[in-house]
Order: structure tokens, then C-alpha cells, then sequence
């Protein structure tokens, strides 16, 4: 019966693996899909009563072996909500894609095997549960490969930097970083010719693919966006990408529940300044401050803020206004872009020996980045302020300062969000606040996408005052209810947008 049972277990086990491939993908093939499925099976009481239903089949399975083809029925529909297409990022299989899950289909093999050969019913019962743990497993043994076989694409980046040797202005930060890039290739380009690395391409494949894509011969700036989800990883971008300008936007807790510490972060995210000549950093956090004096000794340090300090090198505000030094140079639109974002990017430009006045007309004419905040008007009248591309604590206060100021005095003031992810152990705490702060601030409606921060949510609208807290499963419900119920005067945010591997 064991290995009657073991082909259902395994065939549960391969349909259920594609979902949750699709998750590692999502998360750039990197180990922790786990997580995401101990997410799904504890925010939703379904999910939680499914899980449930399996252990408690997978226990008494030694005694009726035929519950194990129940257990495996209940894993291939379960986690409920989890497609294996996907709605917003569906499966694509590549070459990569495909090492991955001959790995994964190995190990589910010989795991099926030996649980049947020993007589292990209950282990054949609960094996489709704990795909997550060998999609991570999988994950794991196959970097090594991976990393091998795109060695070729970043030597060839490599040679090409050497080749053409224009000055490379490398940024990072917790956020800000793709808005800055953006910031810096508007204002550079009517003086040098210069290429960005698109969209949010900033790993190890992401920049040799932007390199030998679009880095051409003339081309005189190449400006490098660089993230990391951990230690080691940006020191080792420096290496081929090695960077005359180094940028650190901004710290914050995004990626903290990877990284453990804002301590850690700001060490990783600090190695982007050994080989610099020349650093731009932020002085807005404690932290940061902390790094621009120690590195003073070592390279050219530019101080830059976003909040009005004018003890910085360069100051952008919250009224549009730019200083360099004593000297109020310009204004921006403030819909536009952060005020630390722009004034990094003017810092940049300094470093980069650009006088100031020729900053100046740029400036005045800053382009909109997509889902930042973006300000539009529906076919029914009311505002819109899309800002899902991404979201943290920061970011989000800054949302809610520009919703406040668009629709009429009576206008209803609503908020979309499925809250802020990544956030480690301050992920609870931020979402709370960030919702508590809507209802202070004015807001009448708060709609909870998803589940994922939902308790979190609930609780700050709570104590915020917000008039109604409206509960959705996905986004087109919640956008569905607004363009049903909105009307002119009114006016809306859209706050973070969590791709469907998210419950």
C-alpha cells in the first residue's frame, strides 16, 4: 500500500511544488519561500484550519492508510488563495526556472521513496506540505551552479566597463534608490551622455544585463542602482562595478526581517563607499550621520538632507526649495520626488563636476517616477495619488502629506493599502501607526487589502478615529468599491501594491 500511496503523495507534492516555485522566483530565487508559506497558513482561518485537517490526517494515516490520499487532495487545493498560475506575476519558465525544479522534483523523489520503502505513511500524508522547505533546500544547492553559469554575461559587463571607462555613479540606500538614479540621469543628461540601469535591475544579473545591453562606447556616466538583501553582496557588485560616486540614499527597516538589524543594514549597505573617490550620503538618520563622519577622513564626503538641515552640504525640502551651502539655488516640484532624493541627485552632479547653475533649469522641470506618488484625476472626479511601487514608513507619511492637501475640505479622504512588507520585527508596529496616523490626519475610509497586515491595520484605524474600515481580498475589489462609491471633491491613495505571492 506504501508505495501505491507514495505515487498519490508524490503527485500531490509535484502540482503543489509549482506554486510555490513561482514564489521563489518572485523572490529572485532566493532561499525563503518557507516564509512564505508559514504566511499563508497562519493570516487566513481557512488556510489554518486546512493545515490543521492534513497533520491531523497524517496522524492517524498509520492506522488508515487511504487518509493519506485525503491529506494529498487537501495540499494540492490548500493554501486557498495561492494560485499556480498567479494573477500579477505568473510562472514563467525559464532555463533557470527549469534547474530548479528538476532539483526540486529529485529531492521530492528520493524523499518519497525512502518515507515509502521505510513504511512512513504519515510522512507520504505531510510531504506536500513541506515542499516550501525543499523548494528552499533546492534553492540552496543550485546557487553555486547558477552563479557559474552567469559568470560568462558578468565578465563580459566587466570588460565592457574597462573597455569604455565611463565615471560610474553607484547608489544605494533602503529607499530612494531607483527615484534618485532616475533623478541624476535627467539632470546629468543635457551635459553628459549618460546610461542608467533600468526598472529596478540592480543585483549581480540585473546590472551585467543594463552593462552589456545598453552601456555603449561614448557613453560617459553610467549610473548603477545597487540592492542587497544581505551582507557581502554589494561589496561584491564593487568589484567589476567599482564606482567613482557612491550614493546612500536613506536607511530604513526594509529588508530588516532578512538582515536581522538597521545596524546590519547600514554596514551593508555602507560597503558601496570602500573604493569611492567620492560619497554622497544622506544625514537624515542617526546612523548615516555617523558613517559620513568616519568616512570624511578616508574620501570626498557631500552631506545631503531632506528635512531642512542645514548644517548638510546640500538641503532639499518640503517646500521645493534647494540649497547648496548657504546658497538657495533652485526649486522642484515636490509631487515629483522626495526632497533627499533630489538632493542627492544635485550632489551627485556637483561631484560629478557640474557647476550649479547648469543644475538649475533641471530642476525646475523634475520628472514624475511611475506609482511614486504619481497625481492623476478619475473619469468620476476625484483625485487619485498612486504611490504602489513600493512602500515604507517614510514614504507612506510622505503619501498621506499629499492626499491631504488634494480633493475639497469635505471631501471623503480614503486610504488603499495591504500595508508595508519586509519589515522584520518593526512590520506590526509601522503598519499600526501608519494607519493610526491616516485617522489622525483626516482620513474617513481605510481599505485593508489582502490579509497580510490586516490585524496590524485594523487596530491603528482603531485608535486613529478612521470612520470605516473596510476589509478586501484583492485589489480590484478594493478598487472596484472606490470608483462604486467616490465621487468629485473626494479623493484617494493608493499605497503599496504586494504582488499575489503574498496572502
Amino acid at each position: 500500500m506504501s508505495w501505491a500511496l507514495a505515487v498519490v503523495s508524490l503527485a500531490a507534492s509535484g502540482v503543489t511544488a509549482l506554486r510555490w516555485l513561482r514564489v521563489g522566483q518572485r523572490e529572485h530565487y532566493l532561499p525563503g519561500v518557507t516564509h512564505f508559506a508559514r504566511l499563508w497558513w497562519t493570516v487566513d482561518t481557512r488556510n489554518t484550519a486546512l493545515l490543521i485537517g492534513v497533520v491531523g490526517l497524517a496522524t492517524v494515516s498509520s492506522v488508515v492508510p487511504i487518509l493519506v490520499v485525503l491529506a494529498a487532495i487537501i495540499s494540492v487545493v490548500a493554501p486557498l488563495g495561492l494560485g499556480v498560475r498567479g494573477r500579477t506575476a505568473p510562472l514563467a519558465w525559464t532555463d533557470r526556472l527549469r534547474r530548479l525544479a528538476a532539483t526540486v522534483a529529485v529531492l521530492l523523489a528520493l524523499a518519497t521513496a525512502a518515507a515509502a520503502a521505510a513504511g512512513l505513511d504519515p510522512v507520504l500524508a505531510l510531504l506536500p506540505l513541506l515542499v516550501p522547505v525543499v523548494v528552499d533546500m533546492a534553492l540552496v544547492l543550485v546557487r553555486p551552479l547558477e552563479r557559474r553559469l552567469s559568470e560568462k554575461w558578468v565578465r563580459s559587463a566587466a570588460e565592457s566597463l574597462r573597455r569604455i571607462d565611463p565615471t560610474v555613479v553607484a547608489i544605494t540606500g533602503s529607499y530612494g534608490k531607483t527615484t534618485t538614479k532616475n533623478l541624476v540621469a535627467h539632470l546629468l543628461a543635457p551635459h553628459r551622455a549618460v546610461v542608467a540601469s533600468p526598472a529596478s535591475f540592480n543585483n549581480r544579473l540585473g546590472l551585467a544585463r543594463a552593462i552589456n545591453e545598453h552601456l555603449v562606447p561614448g557613453s560617459e556616466v553610467f549610473v548603477a542602482e545597487m540592492g542587497t538583501y544581505g551582507a557581502g553582496e554589494i561589496a561584491e557588485l564593487c568589484t567589476w562595478i567599482p564606482p567613482d560616486i557612491a550614493v546612500i540614499t536613506a536607511l530604513g527597516p526594509v529588508h530588516l526581517e532578512r538582515m536581522g538589524s538597521v545596524e546590519n543594514i547600514a554596514r551593508a549597505k555602507r560597503e558601496i563607499l570602500h573604493d569611492a573617490s567620492q560619497a554622497v550620503l544622506s544625514i537624515d538618520h542617526p546612523l548615516l550621520e555617523d558613517i559620513a563622519r568616519e568616512e570624511a577622513g578616508h574620501r570626498t564626503v557631500i552631506t545631503v538632507s531632506g528635512t531642512g538641515r542645514l548644517d548638510a552640504d546640500v538641503v532639499a525640502d518640503t517646500t521645493g526649495t534647494v540649497r547648496v551651502g548657504e546658497r538657495q539655488v533652485g526649486h522642484f516640484d515636490v509631487t515629483a520626488a522626495h526632497p533627499v532624493n533630489v538632493a542627492a541627485a544635485v550632489a551627485v552632479c556637483l561631484a560629478a563636476g557640474l557647476d550649479i547653475d547648469a543644475i538649475v533649469p533641471g530642476l525646475a522641470a523634475l520628472p514624475s517616477v511611475p506609482h511614486r506618488r504619481t497625481v492623476g484625476r478619475s473619469d468620476r472626479g476625484f483625485d487619485i495619488v498612486d504611490d504602489t511601487f513600493n512602500a515604507n514608513p517614510a514614504g507612506a507619511t510622505a503619501a498621506l502629506d499629499v492626499l491631504m492637501q488634494l480633493g475639497t475640505p469635505d471631501g471623503r479622504k480614503v486610504v488603499v493599502t495591504p500595508g508595508m512588507v519586509e519589515l522584520g520585527s518593526q512590520q506590526e508596529e509601522a503598519n499600526r501607526a501608519f494607519a493610526e496616523e491616516a485617522g489622525q490626519r483626516g482620513v474617513t475610509h481605510l481599505i485593508v487589502v489582502n490579509r497580510t497586515n490586516r490585524r496590524a491595520l485594523e487596530t491603528g484605524a482603531r485608535a486613529g478615529g478612521v470612520g470605516s474600515v473596510i476589509l478586501s481580498d484583492t485589489r480590484e475589489e478594493a478598487v472596484s468599491w472606490v470608483r462604486e462609491n467616490l465621487a468629485s471633491g473626494d479623493a484617494v491613495l493608493y499605497e503599496n501594491d504586494l504582488p499575489d505571492h503574498y496572502p
